[in-house]
């Protein structure tokens, strides 16, 4: 306590002697008092107490005491707002001071400060800098309508703001070009839809003028600019080009990305017969290869980027492939990424020196990357048909070092091997057979089963091969577990006289002993299936497979056609778009390279809308397909009809085949498919009510709608939120004309395409629809929060109701978060902010708690054991870029589980808490 005080005195005491300072007469003393607050303020120590004196302090000619005060002003202005106008008539002093270096540091300071009530003091001060006679003021004046359009948009459109900073791209100062176009920019980036940036060829002309004479960031701003405008013709374009490629040999490597941006968008314009766009092909090579030789870190993103490129214009780098070979020195997050740009540049014509690089590789010391080389000898195999056969005998070769790590990466990419090329190098089985007991690792003992099973008719002791496998199957993963079910169903419809006892024992232990959903319904499939009919069996399980080709590990050409918009950003180092990881970013505009052919800058626009209209009309498609399924001609129902959906739990008694035996040869293959369809049938069914996926309630009684009763859920399939409408017609007479549109609300849910109710719906006709949902629309906090107010209108009338969506329906994909990410994030987040919630009568293990959690997009990062307590730590990731962190607590024989919830915006931690109650108990 002592301690304490005797810190707060000498505290006290240190702010009495600067305050004293602070108004002393002599110039030189007030100037190093203030120093000394600015050294305190850097360190954190509150001096917010001598904020009066410090602002007594700006009515000076002094420059670099000006700065420092301006500098604490920035800082405390927003927790002393009533004191920070007392600076206002400094500040409008300054902004006409004759030093036009004082002008300017006024009117960005004024920018800076983050206070409502300073904003309408600054708008005549800002409307004289941007017109001011010295370009140092005018660009700063630029920055500063940006920063006051984030704090007040509506003001600085009010005060005619925007219109004056397009003005100053025709201004004759490059850097005021520059930083009007940047501001311009950052504006844009909030309101997509504003079109601020009217481009047309003059302004382009103007920007391709100040680019060769502004600053480098100058450059990055006005190029960035650039990619977003589409030429009217292939003649414009390389026009633009042109002038552009002179960028590419600039010493900052930010530059030349953003040139290479430009280039690899404007070419797509360009004719290939062009001979200027071979030209341009091979001036983009030697760019790329020279920043290959930075610093390791720069090394990186450009190897990121580089990897974009190559996946759209491997042309580009064809002949470089020798400046992707690895160095001793390199950090490891360097060699791989240079390993998978040389198996992205890998031909007939350089696959020798490939393949003794990667034979090289494998024999290094860093595990990661052994692993890495292993399974780019492989994919060299995939790629390069002819060299195939050198690929495989390399591996072979790899085997026989019978270095652990090494033989089971090999026999993993020689299955990949056999699924391209078929019945073309199983001489190889025995060998890889002989390493079966060294085999520990998931996906390699997932990969041997695969080949056991596939080619079982040719492998004499395939059966004991499988059955030792079997033996410890409670302890296998579920990717083993999985890939050994369908492995020993295949070699029982391969050998069945030989194999019943076995298939018997693994359906068994699949479909009754196992806790796994994924695994008991595989199992479920199957046993219907050889229980039902042999023959459909066998031509779905030992159908014909699909060839695999090099391209699974591409990029999907939409999303690389965004990335290669977004080249020297944080999007082109992700692979990511910008909404994936931007939080808030709902406003993103997708980026598409120009279709070659177009004739006017507004064509870019056009086709931007239309794709967005175009897109919903596409994600329909997969319910459709569902619809299909569901709606198959399904024959005349019979008395007997076909088995209910229990049935399936009950088979454990029953013989497996049923006297299907002898029917392996002489049933009717077109019956048989026509009953696996019934059976997928009965299946969907049973999975979507069993497990509670489809629970529709009434959210708009007939009553109250005219007769039209409407009910519904949410679910989410393919990363893709839909919202299932069951539309029933209570009334007398014809429904048409359906559609839907919702309120704001909190997660910006709107409808991504109109209702699709193709068909009129009659008097006493139910049809189901489903609508994609996306996250891009207006914005509103809810009460509660995952409320949605609906609209629906048809020919009789409009009718509005409200319904709650589940939370976990905004759940993402990659939410997944790093350990080390977590940890920081975790810490980062205030204790305040963290919300502790009992989950009572819930009678799950951890493993099968996080198994089932994961199904719901909530990630397990860690788990540890503390006093017989597992505790699991977990990451959410919602549409709008929201993270939720979670501590699940479980203990052994406790049916009440604990579990902690940290997120920046606390507000969700109660529907998040939900979301797991409703999954952990369902």
């Amino acid at each position: 306590m002592l301690s304490v005080m005797f810190c707060f005195h000498v505290c006290a005491g240190e702010i009495f002697e600067l305050k004293a300072e602070l108004n002393s007469d002599k110039k030189e003393k007030k100037k190093e008092a203030v120093k000394k607050v600015i050294a305190s303020m850097t360190v954190g120590k509150d001096v917010s107490a001598l904020f009066p004196d410090v602002v007594n302090c700006m009515q000076t000619d002094n420059l670099e005491l000006k700065k420092l005060v301006y500098l604490y002003l920035m800082n405390y202005a927003k927790s002393q707002p009533d004191m920070a106008i007392m600076a206002v008539n400094t500040f409008v002093k300054d902004c006409e001071d004759p030093n036009p270096l004082i002008r300017a540091l006024a009117v960005r300071t004024m920018g800076c400060i983050r206070v409502d009530k300073i904003t309408e003091y600054l708008c005549e001060p800002l409307r004289k800098c941007l017109k001011d006679e010295d370009p140092y003021v005018r660009k700063t004046a630029a920055v500063c309508v940006a920063k006051l359009h984030d704090i007040n948009a509506q003001l600085v459109e009010d005060q005619g703001f925007l219109d004056t900073l397009k003005d100053l791209i025709s201004d004759s100062n490059p850097m005021v070009v520059a930083n009007a176009v940047a501001a311009l920019s950052e504006i844009a980036e909030s309101h997509p839809n504003s079109n601020l940036l009217d481009l047309n060829p003059q302004s382009i002309n103007k920007l391709l003028t100040a680019l060769n004479e502004c600053t480098e960031w100058g450059q990055i701003f006005i190029l960035d600019c650039l990619a977003n405008y589409t030429p009217r013709d292939d003649r414009e374009s390389q026009s633009i080009c042109e002038r552009v490629t002179p960028r590419l040999s600039h010493a900052n490597s930010a530059v030349v990305l953003s040139a290479v941006k430009v280039l690899m968008k404007f070419m797509e314009m360009l004719p290939k017969d062009l001979d200027y766009y071979g030209t341009l092909l091979k001036k983009l090579a030697p760019p790329l290869v020279t920043l290959l030789s930075a610093e390791p870190e720069l090394q990186y993103v450009a190897l990121r980027n580089i990897n974009l490129i190559v996946q759209k214009r491997p042309e580009i780098l064809k002949h470089e492939m020798k400046v992707f070979f690895v160095k001793y020195n390199d950090p490891i997050y360097v060699k791989l990424e240079k390993l998978d740009i040389m198996i992205r540049l890998a031909s007939q014509a350089n696959i020798a020196q490939v393949l003794a690089e990667l034979k090289e590789y494998a024999t290094e010391v860093d595990v990661d990357f052994v692993r890495k080389a292993v399974r780019a000898i492989g994919r060299c195999a995939i790629k390069v048909e002819q060299s195939a056969e050198r690929c495989v005998s390399t591996l072979l070769d790899l085997i026989q070092t019978k270095v652990n790590y090494v033989v089971q990466e090999a026999i993993v990419v020689i299955k990949d091997i056999f699924r391209k090329y078929p019945n073309k190098y199983e001489s190889v089985i025995a060998t890889l057979c002989e390493n079966l007991d060294s085999l520990d690792e998931p996906e390699a003992r997932a990969a041997m089963i695969w080949i056991v099973g596939e080619y079982a008719e040719r492998i004499d002791n395939a059966d004991e091969l499988l059955e030792s496998f079997l033996e410890g199957f409670h302890d296998e993963s579920t990717q083993v577990q999985l890939q050994l079910l369908t492995a020993i169903v295949k070699l029982f419809l391969k050998k069945p006289t030989e194999t019943q006892e076995l298939v018997q024992q693994v359906l068994s232990l699949a479909t009754q002993d196992s806790d796994n959903p994924d695994l008991r319904d595989r199992g479920y499939i199957y046993w219907r299936l050889l229980s039902t009919d042999p023959v459909a069996a066998k031509e779905v399980v030992l159908a014909e497979k699909p060839l695999i080709s090099e391209e699974t590990d591409l990029i999907e050409p939409t999303l690389l056609e965004e990335l290669i918009c977004h080249i020297g950003t944080l999007a082109s180092v992700y692979h990511k778009p910008p909404s994936a990881f931007v939080e808030g970013s709902r406003g993103v505009m997708h980026k598409r390279l120009p279709a070659q052919g177009t004739e006017s800058p507004d064509v870019g626009n056009a086709a931007g809308g239309s794709a967005a209209e175009a897109a919903p009309s596409i994600i329909p498609s997969q319910g459709d397909l569902l619809g299909d399924l569901l709606n198959l001609d399904l024959a005349p129902p019979t008395t007997t009809g076909p088995p209910p959906p229990t049935s399936g739990m009950q088979m454990g008694g029953m013989d497996l085949l049923g006297g299907g035996l002898d029917s392996l040869i002489s049933l009717n293959a077109l019956k048989g498919v026509r009953q696996i369809n019934i059976i997928i049938f009965y299946y969907k069914l049973w999975r979507r009510f069993s497990y509670g996926i489809f629970y529709p309630q009434v959210w708009l009684p007939a009553m109250k709608a005219k007769g039209l009763e409407i009910s519904g859920t949410f679910a989410r399939r393919a990363g893709v939120i839909q919202m299932e409408l069951v539309l029933t017609n209570k009334a007398m007479s014809v429904m048409t004309d359906f559609a839907i549109q919702f309120n704001r609300n909190s997660f910006g849910l709107a409808p991504a395409g109109p209702l699709q109710v193709l068909t009129p719906l009659g008097p006493n006709q139910t049809i189901e629809v489903s609508l994609p949902l996306s996250t891009v629309g207006p914005v509103m906090k809810m009460d509660p929060l995952n409320n949605l107010q609906v609209a629906v209108k048809n020919n009789i009338d409009v009718f509005y109701f409200s319904c709650q969506y589940p939370i976990s329906m905004l759940f993402v994909e990659d939410g997944k978060m790093e350990r080390q990410v977590f940890l920081a994030t975790w810490k980062d987040i205030p204790n305040d902010n963290e919300s502790q919630f009992q989950i009572q009568d819930c009678h799950l293990n951890s493993d099968a708690a996080s198994n089932k959690l994961q199904g719901s997009n909530i990630f397990t990062i860690a788990k540890r054991t503390v006093e017989g307590q597992d505790m699991l730590y977990m990451s959410i990731k919602l549409s709008n870029g929201i993270w939720v962190l979670a501590e699940l607590k479980v203990q052994a024989g406790n049916p009440n589980y604990t579990i902690s919830l940290k997120c920046r915006a606390p507000e969700v931690s109660q529907c998040v808490f939900q979301c797991y109650e409703a999954v952990l108990k369902n």
